[in-house]
This record gives structure tokens, sequence and C-alpha cells, in this order.
């Protein structure tokens, strides 16, 4: 049975923006799963989107303090449709990530990561799928605001990059 993602990481609220757009949140609440990449900033969102998900499965950040980072794991991971996930924030520079990363992380299918609130989806040579959402609440020097959707199907996952209008 197929199992629908949403994927974000970056949302620095309420510091970037007063909340997240209605669009993720009828993603997160259409979602069986949401997976955050950190950067939260505030618990509040993080109590919000684990009563608003079915299930949540996220990491803490570089700008997460230490009542984040007490209920979050540096490394979040969960097998979700026969693949394996692995939620951080943080990759390093862009140069070698996949390489870098897929030794890091050689036991995953998918590692979702955050922090340069740039999109991203790569493979590394062994297969590891490296996607970041970038940001729905602070674009910075994209041209957009965006997240991600994803589907899981008997071990292939498909992802939707999704940009959002400006504010």
């Amino acid at each position: 049975m197929p199992l629908t993602l949403t994927i974000l990481a970056d949302t620095h609220l309420p510091r970037r923006a007063k909340g997240l757009p209605a669009e993720v949140w009828a993603a997160v609440e259409a979602a069986d799963v949401v997976l955050h990449a950190g950067d939260w900033v505030e618990e509040a969102l993080l109590d919000e989107l684990s009563a608003r998900s079915s299930r949540l499965i996220a990491c803490y950040g570089n700008n997460d303090g230490a009542g984040l980072r007490a209920r979050l794991p540096l490394v979040a991971r969960a097998e979700l449709g026969g693949l394996r996930f692995a939620v951080v924030h943080e990759t390093g520079q862009k140069q070698g990530r996949e390489a870098r990363m897929a030794a890091l992380h050689p036991d995953v299918d998918v590692l979702v990561f955050g922090h340069s609130h740039i999109p991203w989806d790569t493979r590394a040579e062994n297969g590891l799928r490296l996607l970041n959402p970038g940001s729905s609440t602070d674009r910075r020097r994209q041209p957009h605001c965006t997240y991600m959707t994803g589907v899981v199907d008997a071990g292939v996952l498909d992802v939707e990059l999704h940009r959002l209008p400006p504010r």
C-alpha cells in the first residue's frame, strides 16, 4: 500500500514567518508521515506538527535550543515502505556531499537533510538518495519557498518539489 510523505526543513518559526503556509499544513494533514530536518527554532511548532501529523520523524538543527535538542535526536531513523530513511540537519558543503553522506550512512536508502535552504535531489554512487526540501518559510537566495511531498510504493520513492507563492 502506498505511503505518502511531506518533507520539511528550516521552518525557523516564528523568526522567519509567523506560521507555516496553509498549503503546507494541508500537505502535513494529508500525509501518512511527515519528515522534518531541523531548525524549528521554537518548540511550539514541534508541538503543533506532532498534533497535526499522523506520524512525525524529525531531528534538531543548529538553530534549535536545549528544549528541542532534549526532545529530538541529531539523526532520526525509520523504515518506511521498505526504504530506510535518516533525517539530519547538516551535511556540510555541497562538494562531495553524496560520497561523504554515503560513507556516514551506509545503512540508509534515503537521507533527508536541511540547513542550506536549497532544494536538493541527488544520488550517491551507492544509490543513497539525498533530499533537501528547501524551506517553506525562508527562501533566502532561492526564487521560492519550497517543500516536498513523496509517495513510497513497493520500495520506490517518487518525490515532488512544491514551490510556494510569494507571501
